[in-house]
């Protein structure tokens, strides 16, 4: 392991706006924070907004500080990628933005029934191979699992740059009864994409954007 990541990882156990439970205390049932995030957290009860597979958390900040009035949390398992968007938050007194070290197949141990408003997956790893599916983040069991901790209007969000991820997904949604409410295959090219689906940018974005691929954005609720 490199020295920028061990410094990255030391850091992160001093921030107060990352949490790193065991998987050993989120599969016990005990996670003091399931159902509390707003109140014992947040120390408000503002809706709460999940960036998941956060990468460096540039949706989590960003959206934080455009919407003070809700609360976003980012959730991945690398903790010196979100690194650098905790110490931002940090830096720049963002009060309504956390960082979260889990894999995010335990998500709904972490997280209460109704207890989140919003979720947003940004640029996942789209596990082309057959044999990846069950780690596709949009793929029916992780669907089930968003359910669980969605309130019953809750959105989700998926921003990709792959387009078989994108057509997935579609079909995924059509063939489970799901209410797709938006979908773009190219949103810098058609118009009609929210604000905020355009106005940020993360760095692997910018990367496929250079490269001259399309970004895909589905907004979506589960029924």
């Amino acid at each position: 392991m490199g020295k920028n990541k061990l410094k990255r990882f030391r850091e992160n156990e001093t921030f107060t706006n990352v949490l790193q439970p065991s998987r050993e205390e989120i599969l016990s049932g005990n996670f003091p924070l399931k159902g509390k995030w707003a109140s014992d957290f947040f120390k408000n009860e503002n809706p709460i907004v999940l960036e998941l597979g956060c990468g460096k958390g540039e949706y989590t900040v960003n959206l934080a500080q455009q919407y003070p009035q809700k609360n976003f949390i980012g959730v991945d398992i690398k903790g010196a990628r979100f690194w650098r968007g905790a110490k931002t938050v940090l830096e720049d007194k963002v009060p309504n933005a956390a960082f979260l070290r889990c894999q995010i197949e335990l998500i709904d141990m972490i997280f209460a029934s109704n207890e989140v408003a919003e979720i947003w997956i940004t640029f996942p790893d789209p596990q082309i191979k057959y044999k990846r599916t069950k780690h596709r983040l949009t793929n029916a069991d992780f669907l089930e699992k968003y359910k669980k901790i969605l309130a019953p209007d809750g959105l989700i969000h998926l921003k990709t740059d792959s387009e078989f991820l994108h057509g997935y997904t579609l079909g995924l949604l059509h063939g489970l009864g799901h209410e797709i409410l938006y979908a773009n295959h190219h949103i810098y090219r058609n118009e009609g994409a929210p604000a905020e689906v355009l106005a940020i940018q993360t760095t692997y974005e910018k990367i496929y954007l250079a490269q001259g691929k399309p970004i895909t954005y589905i907004r979506f609720r589960l029924h």
